[in-house]
């Protein structure tokens, strides 16, 4: 299969389902409220949703594609981006926005597990990292994407929405077309393991540091733009260009490799969660200051793509003998982290301001650093090998 014919209907299905159907919501929030008459704490258990229909998906993908392969799942994400964002754009009142946020959610955890395994099915050994590396881009793309219909589409978030939902159609469309199925005889051969983490060494770390960054992270996804607004400083178009931000510097994340190779994973990590604790205080202490509002879309923009690299690389790490669970723990546990600090976020913020509650998540990233993993030996080649197969 060729490169390009995978790899670029993967990088839109990913800026689908992560840019638009997922991260888009804080964007669009203070139309939404609006709208709606959302509270902050209800602001905050819808933005949950999100993160709780993907831990479920997450589990569900894995399963399916070790069983069937990737068609299946990959559809399925551009299907319920799909029908979650035409939800949302025609939600009549805050239960009917949940389910269309469910679905919209389910799409980032149902994409995760089959592009890896197409990618293993279909691409050569030496093409592989790089497609990787390329679809995960799709993240960033989507999050600018997302920023620059907000600019031209002002408070508009229905139409947002719809249109949204058009391009995810169109990826739908375009993914159905160029995946294939796995049929009789695939290549690689896709297999059950353990899904344990007892006896396995630097474990309970892991599962902690990802946790805990994923409900430091929360409050910036959820309610930065909502806090800006609140300011009454900034026009519509500044806030998308906020957002816009946050996505064009996610691509200085791709470095994440590089830094680890250079100068070690404990280093990358503390560098990691130093700047996403910085990015919420920044925003918390100063948030009529222009200048250091768009330092901090910046910092926060970089650092938490970087930080999935960093998690993704110490999770293969830790599961030595099991690649796939080492990608997928850390990922759902950040999921898990952001539903919890999603949730109280909104109770914080109705209790006390937004400017206190950015404190406080801000401080808890700081807090990651002095949790992150020791001196960690690199993995023999053979746990690379693993890579390219599935296992729960």
């Amino acid at each position: 299969m060729r490169f390009s014919a995978l790899v670029a209907p993967g990088i839109i299905m990913i800026a689908v389902a992560y840019g638009l159907a997922r991260f888009s919501y804080g964007l669009l929030l203070p139309g939404i409220s609006e709208d709606l008459g959302m509270s902050p704490s209800t602001s905050g258990f819808i933005s949950s949703l999100f993160y709780f229909s993907y831990c479920f998906a997450i589990v569900a993908a894995t399963v399916f594609t070790t069983e069937k392969g990737p068609r299946g799942m990959v559809l399925a994400a551009g299907a319920s981006a799909f029908l979650g964002l035409v939800m949302m754009s025609v939600s009549p009142n805050v239960w009917f926005l949940g389910g269309g946020v469910l679905l919209a959610g389910a799409s980032t955890g149902f994409v995760s597990p089959p592009y890896g395994a197409a990618i293993s099915l279909w691409l050569k050994e030496k093409q592989q990292g790089k497609a990787n590396t390329w679809i995960n881009s799709g993240t960033s793309m989507g999050l600018a994407l997302s920023g620059a219909g907000a600019l031209f589409l002002a408070s508009e978030w229905r139409l947002t929405y719809m249109i949204y939902a058009g391009i995810a159609l169109i990826a739908f469309i375009w993914n159905a077309k160029m995946i294939p199925s796995l049929g009789p005889k695939p290549k690689v051969m896709f297999e059950r393991g353990k899904f344990s983490f007892r006896g396995v060494e630097g474990a309970i770390p892991l599962v902690v540091c990802s946790t805990i960054l994923g409900i430091s992270t929360a409050a910036f996804w959820t309610f930065s733009v909502d806090f800006l607004s609140s300011t009454n400083q900034y026009s519509g178009s500044e806030t998308s260009l906020f957002w816009i931000i946050i996505g064009a510097s996610g691509v200085l994340g791709g470095f994440s490799g590089a830094l680890i190779e250079k100068l070690g994973l404990p280093f990358a990590y503390k560098w990691a969660s130093l700047v996403i604790g910085t990015s919420s205080l920044l925003l918390a202490l100063f948030p009529e200051q222009w200048a250091l509002v768009y330092l901090s879309a910046a910092c926060f923009g970089s650092s938490y793509i970087f930080i999935t690299g960093v998690l993704m690389v110490w999770g293969i790490r830790v599961f030595i003998n099991n690649a796939s669970l080492g990608i997928g723990t850390p990922f759902l546990l950040l999921a898990l982290g952001q539903v919890l600090g999603s949730f109280f976020a909104g109770a914080l913020i109705g209790a006390f301001n937004y400017s206190w509650a950015f404190a406080f998540y801000g401080a808890v990233g700081v807090f990651a650093m002095a949790l992150g993993p020791r001196k960690i030996k690199k993995n023999p080649r053979r746990a690379y090998q693993q890579a390219d197969q599935y296992y729960l």
